[in-house]
């Protein structure tokens, strides 16, 4: 790792050149977090800084997809009456946080003809094996408690879309 004096914008005493950049926040290699090993991989520890701009992680905004977890999986899911649409994701997943926005967007637009959920495929390994996942994210889509479609990966919205109305479509 490079040392954590090396710098990628000028310092601060050549700065007067550069009047428009802030030097308090310029890249520099200590700004990086280490990585932290645990049991789902490599992940990282936030960057404190003083920078007026946040992240938010998946679990802080706001969802219109309910949390589904394994102890409510048969009431939420297998018992409704109306078709569901449940996405398998994991906190870490990158392509997840893109998928979650699609399906909130889903969620708003086919509200009272589709439920939408969200389940963490790391906390309820039980639902996912049942299941068959093997990869996240998946969104899969139930009617009548039956599995009945799955869209693989990140997709475009309309694939998502398109299973939904040959669920809604369909006859049993």
């Amino acid at each position: 790792m490079a040392n954590s004096s090396s710098s990628v914008l000028p310092s601060s005493s050549s700065s007067s050149s550069y009047p428009h950049l802030n030097t308090q926040f310029a890249l520099r290699s200590s700004l990086f977090a280490s990585p932290l090993h645990n049991n789902n991989g490599l992940s990282f520890r936030p960057i404190k800084t003083k920078s007026p701009v946040r992240v938010l992680s998946m679990q802080q905004r706001p969802s219109k997809a309910t949390v589904v977890t394994g102890q409510s999986w048969n009431t939420s899911v297998l018992e409704s009456k109306t078709p569901v649409l449940v996405e398998f994701y994991a906190s870490w997943c990158g392509p997840c946080q893109m998928v979650h926005r699609v399906i909130d967007e889903i969620a708003a637009e086919y509200a009272g003809k589709v439920n939408c959920y969200v389940l963490n495929a790391d906390k309820d390994p039980r639902i996912t094996e049942e299941y068959d996942i093997k990869a996240v994210p998946i969104v899969v889509l139930f009617k009548n408690g039956e599995k009945c479609e799955s869209v693989v990966g990140t997709m475009p919205k309309e694939f998502y879309v398109a299973a939904i109305e040959r669920v809604l479509s369909s006859s049993s």
